[in-house]
């Protein structure tokens, strides 16, 4: 009968996995296959060549210009000037570099889509790079900066400015560290230039605006940037795990801290605080946009809704003079590309927080220093998360022992348990106190397993927060079929491993003294393993070596225990 009962559950966990198999096949990755489609169309509008003169859909609204300020006596003064929504018109032009390919709106001169050649959508199509920003039906989520203020050319009552360029495509030759695209536009004898600088190897866009005032009068006018975006998903964040990334506004505070402000935030209240420097960037899982205005200027951050429902972040500078007959130069960086840690650092105090590690963020970042220090020595992260867990493992070995020790005694003392309850029954004062009698007969403390476990379990969560948040983990492989270990894994082998390694940890421990409670846990093994099948196959990876180096260490302490009770008898 048992052979037969054994034979039928090893057939019904074979045909579930078949089932889940052709599920995840069928089902699994509409979210990709979307981002695919809508990376493809906007790519086509890129490469389709501009025809000089063709009506553009027009990108700007007529709120989307900021009020300039102006500082008085130490005061910021909203400088007031009345704007309306003009059509765009002209050819978009279209620039490449090594890291971005980007395509630029000649009126205003805003960034309205941006791929990252570097960061394909998914790995089975690299051909088909991630799309950062869009303006399209799915998305608007671009970036904006102008000259606002008493003379600046983004507040005039007939719209934004409309630029001329020499040319409508742009593209960094071989050999060349950097490209310059310029802008023009000419106004009242004034003349200006609005200049894209790019790097190569870079995702960080040098915007500088250059004044020539050949007018009779002084100009003035202040320079602004901003992020705008709708209130649409994540296209780069899974939600498969139930812990989703934060979508939303950061900006480097006037107390020099991080802040962030999801949707709702802006929904609720408008943002508006002067900062020494400082930047405002839109967070999503793996990517950042971010403005970053001059390091040594005072700028007014902002948020703030248009009358289409989108969100705007950004910066708006202190309007500048400009005598006539004299040039000046103003300007800010915007990055658009992934979350590197050491290249955020380099741009601006606290951009690096960007990479959001949540309320563990202190634990978090020392843990993503170690496997990157480990990476560099052995080349995968794969092997790079197994090492970190096992040096995790030895850092707690001693408090995972003492748990350990403590769960083998109780196991040890466990028929003299059993015996306590059969012979009190349902007198439960004095079934406590024949255990309590037991515990300090046998020095255990029935808590003692517990306290170890709690401390380790802000690092163990800190690190997972690691693996999730950080971009070197996408497209990451490891080995055989893990191709990817910020995704899950295809075959779910790493699931059922870590459902496996849960059982077996679950024998060594002693059985819950509640027979309700004993059933709930010989289900967590099952339900664990349903619930991890979506997760990354790098957090996995950690759980299942995590379980096999907690079974090694708990046979062994056990192994002793009882080794040593034996000898006593």
């Amino acid at each position: 009968m048992n052979m037969q009962r054994n034979i039928l559950i090893a057939a019904l966990a074979v045909i579930t996995y078949l089932m889940i198999l052709q599920w995840n096949k069928d089902y699994g990755d509409p979210v990709i296959e979307a981002a695919v489609n809508g990376s493809n169309a906007q790519t086509q509008v890129a490469d389709v060549p501009a025809v000089p003169g063709a009506e553009l859909n027009p990108a700007q609204n007529s709120d989307d210009v900021p009020q300039a300020v102006e500082v008085v006596d130490g005061v910021d003064i909203p400088v007031v000037q009345p704007v309306t929504a003009a059509a765009t018109a002209g050819g978009l032009i279209s620039v490449e570099t090594d890291t971005l390919r980007l395509t630029i709106d000649p009126r205003g001169g805003d960034i309205i889509s941006l791929v990252l050649p570097e960061y394909p959508v998914h790995q089975q199509r690299p051909d088909v790079p991630f799309q950062l920003l869009e303006q399209s039906a799915q998305r608007t989520y671009i970036a904006q900066s102008g000259l606002a203020g008493r003379n600046g050319p983004d507040a005039r009552a007939d719209g934004r400015p409309l630029y001329q360029t020499g040319q409508t495509s742009y593209q960094l030759a071989e050999g060349e560290d950097s490209l310059t695209v310029d802008l023009q536009f000419s106004e009242n004898n004034v003349n200006y230039i609005k200049r894209f600088t790019f790097s190569r190897g870079d995702y960080l866009v040098k915007v500088d605006y250059l004044i020539d005032n050949q007018s009779a009068e002084s100009w003035s006018g202040g320079l602004y940037g901003q992020i705008k975006r709708d209130g649409s998903g994540d296209p780069s964040s899974s939600t498969a795990t139930g812990m989703a990334t934060f979508l939303g506004a950061a900006y480097w505070s006037a107390d020099g801290s991080y802040e962030k402000l999801k949707p709702k935030d802006m929904d609720k209240a408008n943002l508006r605080e002067t900062v020494n420097g400082g930047w405002a960037a839109w967070l999503q899982h793996y990517f950042v946009s971010a403005w970053v205005p001059a390091a040594d200027g005072q700028h007014v951050y902002q948020t703030r809704k248009d009358s289409q429902g989108n969100y705007l972040v950004g910066f708006v500078s202190p309007s500048v003079s400009v005598a006539a007959g004299e040039q000046a130069v103003i300007g800010a960086q915007f990055y658009a590309g992934p979350k590197i840690q050491d290249r955020l650092k380099e741009i601006s105090p606290g951009l690096e927080l960007t990479v959001d590690y949540g309320f563990l963020w202190f634990i978090a970042q020392p843990l993503f220093w170690i496997l990157s220090m480990i990476h560099s020595v052995v080349g995968n992260w794969g092997w790079s998360i197994i090492l970190l867990t096992i040096l995790i493992k030895l850092a707690f070995f001693p408090l995972s022992a003492t748990s350990y020790r403590s769960m083998a005694n109780m196991r040890r003392v466990a028929p003299k348990m059993q015996a306590l309850r059969d012979q009190y029954g349902d007198d439960r004062q004095k079934l406590s106190q024949g255990m309590m009698e037991l515990y300090k007969k046998e020095k255990i403390n029935p808590l003692g397993g517990c306290l170890p476990i709690l401390v380790q379990m802000p690092v163990f969560i800190a690190l997972y927060w690691t693996l999730m948040e950080s971009v070197e983990m996408r497209q990451a492989p490891w080995i055989g079929w893990i191709t990817d270990l910020s995704l899950k894994d295809p075959l779910f082998i790493l699931p059922i491993l870590m459902g496996v390694s849960m059982f077996i940890q679950q024998q060594l421990n002693p059985a819950p003294p509640d027979p309700m409670q004993a059933k709930v846990m010989k289900m967590l093994p099952i339900i664990f393993t349903f619930f991890f099948l979506w997760f990354p196959a790098g957090l996995v990876l950690y759980w299942v070596v995590n379980n096999i180096l907690s079974i090694a260490q708990q046979w062994y302490i056990t192994r002793q225990i009882e080794r040593g009770a034996a000898a006593k008898d």
